[in-house]
């Protein structure tokens, strides 16, 4: 919740408002006597900033767009390579002399270590920060994309793909926690739904590049270039990305400390002979509070309790060092490897967890697909036109992004005024609504479609649009509730679904070539697209009783982490 000064206040706060209080409930408006700190058009600000210029949540906005700039970078570029494969599939048979269910499995393997590296990145970013995470994983990466471009074996190409897996985890899991870091609640979905949208359409932007290299300059031409973008986002992260780990105190919600009775209070004061006015919290009344003027550098902002830097602080110093400072390392890092673990027995981490993998198997099918399908008769495409089609799903992933995070943003602050000021995470859960119909229509013309060989403009552009704009939106909006309920280990979280995503995804990439030419497209992926469908209808169970979920877990430790 916006954070309050001490426990009294939050057991006044529930008393006030008849409602209990859990991790992820937030109080998004003034309470009676209680006053939060406001940004502009009287929003409050959650989790509340700290009077530090250096404090991530009080950077300028110059600093926080040049955080995300060169953290998207970052994770457009790991994504970038290991998924462009789709194009080549034919010009690494040749190069390797293998077939396509093995030239399939550069990227089945590396989908799954880059998984699992998470448990070694994780650990890393929340013991010394994201900073040095991104630093040695594109280094890492650089690496790989050289051995890439020089393999002359099947064996080393493998070689390089696993190791490359391993580089290019942070791209799922950091950027995540990058957006909790240094942006408030209420701008949160359309940060995340951004995230999506870069990691996903890197998967969609390289297959594209490399179709076009591997016709006209040979597909080691492709990592060489993809070297060059390493480079790039290495020396953005080194210049543009300060630390935004920032270490904050703990608050105790009334969630994890159940509120008195009015009448163990009342007795509690007079047998102590408390003064009731000096065991009141002191406020500042937002109506009567004088707004700071312009020569004092500060913006015309409403603040109950004034922040002199919001909006106005930058970095300091030691933010900008190679790695943070850690008393106890070993024992943050050994609870960051236990973490993920005990996140998959939260419900809403689970269903989280099921529904992005699903939802990004449908975008999976497409990538292992492609050439299968467009390179055959009656097609006969070539490399550079098969690429050319993840257009079209790059296309639906703009949509996704630029309609997913404002329309579940709107939904939740609608019903946050609806609901006196209190925000429930799971009050954005149904703007996914629209986006698993258009998930299920695009799945349904592109496998009929395959099957029956309809022209490549009904597959291409209805079809591969839809998955790219569920791609973008399913994802975005359900981590964002998961995200929202467990913040304090978002990173984590991250490694659930990760793990749980590219396991599938690389179960899925072993059996659908051999599925596909035995059965055809549609059964292989309408029955991926079924379970896509069923893990979201679970939306309207957590939409009623998510909140009783995590009231479940509302004294577990990942609060106070």
């Amino acid at each position: 919740m916006a954070v309050a000064h001490d426990e009294n206040e939050l057991r006044q706060i529930e008393a006030e408002l008849h409602t209990e209080i859990l991790p992820g409930t937030e109080i998004m408006a003034d309470v009676g006597e209680h006053h939060f700190v406001k940004g502009s058009h009287r929003t409050v600000l959650v989790p509340q900033p700290s009077d530090h210029p250096d404090d991530p949540l009080n950077w300028s906005t110059p600093w926080k767009l040049a955080c995300i700039v060169s953290a998207s970078m970052v994770t457009f570029t790991q994504g970038f390579g290991p998924l462009a494969l789709a194009p080549a599939f034919p010009a690494l048979m040749e190069a390797f002399s293998c077939s396509l269910a093995d030239a399939v499995q550069f990227t089945g393997v590396c989908i799954l270590v880059l998984g699992f590296s998470n448990f070694v990145w994780v650990p890393i970013s929340t013991s010394f920060g994201r900073r040095p995470v991104y630093l040695l994983s594109q280094v890492i990466n650089f690496g790989t994309s050289i051995w890439r471009a020089k393999a002359t074996s099947y064996g080393s190409f493998m070689g390089a793909c696993v190791v490359n897996g391993i580089g290019a985890g942070p791209a799922e899991t950091i950027m995540p926690a990058v957006i909790a870091d240094i942006f408030f609640l209420h701008d949160r979905g359309k940060w995340n739904t951004l995230y999506w949208v870069v990691y996903m359409g890197s998967l969609m932007v390289g297959p594209i590049i490399n179709g076009a290299m591997v016709e006209t300059v040979g597909w080691r031409s492709f990592w060489w270039f993809n070297t060059g973008l390493l480079g790039l986002s290495f020396l953005m992260v080194v210049f543009m990305f300060p630390e935004t780990r920032y270490p904050r105190e703990y608050v105790p919600t009334a969630a994890t400390s159940p509120a008195a009775s009015s009448t163990e209070k009342n007795q509690a004061t007079h047998n102590d002979e408390v003064d009731v006015e000096q065991e009141k919290i002191q406020h500042v009344p937002t109506a009567n509070s004088v707004l700071p003027s312009t020569e004092e550098g500060l913006s015309r902002e409403e603040t109950a309790a004034r922040d002199p830097y919001l909006g106005k602080g930058k970095p300091s110093k030691g933010q900008w060092g190679l790695f943070q400072k850690n008393a106890h390392p070993f024992k943050s890092i050994l609870m960051d490897l236990w973490i993920p673990w005990k996140l998959f027995a939260f419900p809403i981490v689970e269903f989280a967890s099921f529904v992005v993998s699903w939802s990004c198997s449908s975008f999976l099918t497409l990538n292992l697909t492609q050439s299968q399908a467009f390179a055959a008769r009656p097609y006969n495409f070539k490399p550079l036109s098969i690429g050319f089609m993840n257009f079209a799903v790059l296309v639906g992933a703009f949509i996704g992004l630029f309609t997913a995070g404002p329309l579940s943003d709107w939904i939740s602050a609608r019903s946050t005024r609806r609901n006196n000021g209190i925000r429930e995470p799971e009050m954005r859960l149904p703007a996914m609504i629209p986006y698993i119909i258009i998930m299920y229509l695009g799945n349904i013309i592109v496998s009929v479609g395959y099957d029956n060989h309809w022209p490549w403009e009904a597959i291409v552009i209805i079809g591969y649009t839809c998955a790219g704009i569920q791609v973008a939106a399913i994802p975005g909006i359900v981590s964002t509730y998961a995200v929202d309920s467990y913040k304090p280990v978002a990173g984590s979280l991250f490694v659930s679904i990760t793990v749980n995503k590219n396991v599938w995804g690389y179960g899925f990439s072993k059996f659908i070539t051999p599925w596909s030419e035995e059965a055809g497209f549609v059964p292989p992926i309408m029955t991926n697209a079924s379970l896509i469908l069923l893990w979201c209808l679970f939306t309207g169970l957590f939409w009623w009783k998510g909140k009783t979920f995590r009231r479940w877990s509302r004294n577990s430790k990942v609060h106070r982490m």
